[in-house]
């Protein structure tokens, strides 16, 4: 399980080490940075898929991501003023687990341009430092794999060996390197973030993927934007889980029934309502009633994700079905480590209720900090040296 998330000059965000629990809901007024520590998330998983840089990329590349405020000090009444930057420009990212799992971080930063080759990716930032270790804490002792520039270097039972290959500035060892024999907990890490599961671009509107009916195949986890919906509450209800699916309909939606229909293939959404005389087809449902179809597909998943994040679940969600999605998320994180991020105050109450972990973020002075946490009440954490 990991058990802290640890952020450096992300946006809002100039540095922030926030416990995790096995249900952990962020929570805070427009502005106080819960999406930059959602995305934070999200750019953590890309260093072990598609690599960070062209993650960050998406968001506008590293000049767009920074912290936005003054290098150092605490910031004063009236208008802030720049100075002249003494550190390097950093990005740092990471997250601690368990004594029974790993942690990582990253370091991104610019280039050095002086005796540098012309090129046209010179805003493209750099990953200057990487480490990965065991335990909750980063320390000489318990670090396994490091990178510092281009070298990589890995412990064994001989001490450090170098790899033969080095790192061009834009890859990431966890991406680059995988095997099985030389760096075995790279690889198992790499797994490990591409489990990860992310549920913040989930449409409802007419041309909603999750409206469309596919070719229907075996689907134990459900995509992120929904487009294999019916397949994979089918999936779930073939795999012996129909009680607990009939349930969590009934739950939220009393005496509804959902029903798939395999024409040529394509499976078609049906959900058949009390008073009605035919079913109604996934085009004809309500926003809300499709988006809770999508959680419970999500959250029921018959192949549960080692860690999963949700942005706002209770978007076009009725009141009366908050309850319904807070027992959804409460029996997921009994297989999910989850990390739930939601502007609505009853369902945080419901979470809080049912024992989740919650952080409540909000803006000091245009900083995002984590309510009630002092200087010492953050979780131990060091960053790697470059």
């Amino acid at each position: 399980m990991l058990t802290a998330l640890a952020i450096e000059g992300y946006r809002s965000i100039r540095e922030l080490v926030v416990p995790l629990a096995p249900l952990t809901v962020v929570t805070g007024a427009n502005g106080s940075g819960k999406s930059s520590l959602y995305r934070s998330l999200r750019l953590l998983a890309a260093a072990g898929r598609d690599g960070a840089i062209s993650a960050l990329a998406r968001e506008g590349g590293l000049p767009s991501t920074l912290w936005a405020g003054p290098e150092s000090g605490a910031p004063k009444s009236g208008p802030t003023q720049g100075t002249v930057r003494k550190g390097p420009v950093a990005l740092r990212l990471g997250f601690s687990s368990d004594s029974d799992g790993f942690g990582y971080a990253i370091d991104l930063g610019l280039p050095i341009p002086q005796g540098a080759p012309p090129t046209m990716f010179g805003r493209d930032p750099v990953i200057k430092a990487e480490s990965l270790w065991s335990g909750p804490v980063l320390r000489p002792a318990s670090v396994l794999t490091e990178r510092r520039g281009a070298v990589v270097r890995v412990r064994g039972d001989d001490g450090w060996r170098i790899l033969d290959r080095p790192l061009a500035p834009w890859e990431s060892m966890l991406a680059e390197f995988g095997d099985p024999d030389a760096t075995p907990e790279l690889l198992g890490l790499r797994a490990e973030l591409r489990d990860w599961r992310f549920y913040d671009a989930v449409r409802t509107d007419a041309a909603a993927p999750a409206r469309q009916a596919p070719i229907g195949t075996r689907t134990p986890i459900l995509a992120s934007d929904g487009s294999d919906l019916a397949a994979a509450l089918r999936t779930i209800d073939e795999q012996g889980h129909s009680p607990i699916l009939a349930a969590a309909i009934d739950r939220a939606l009393p005496g509804s029934r959902l029903e798939i229909d395999d024409r040529g293939g394509r499976f078609h959404l049906q959900l058949r309502q009390p008073g009605l005389l035919r079913p109604l087809e996934a085009a004809e449902l309500s926003d809300g009633t499709l988006r809770y179809l999508v959680w419970v597909a999500a959250l029921l998943s018959t192949r549960p994700a080692t860690f999963l994040a949700l942005n706002e679940p209770e978007t076009s969600l009725h009141p009366s079905v908050v309850g319904a999605l807070a027992e959804l998320l409460v029996t997921a994180s009994e297989r999910s480590q989850l990390v739930v991020v939601s502007h609505s105050v009853a369902l945080v109450t419901a979470l809080e209720d049912a024992g989740a972990t919650i952080h409540h973020l909000e803006k000091v002075a245009g900083e995002t900090k984590l309510h009630g946490q002092g200087s010492l009440d953050a979780p131990p954490w060091s960053w790697p040296s470059r």
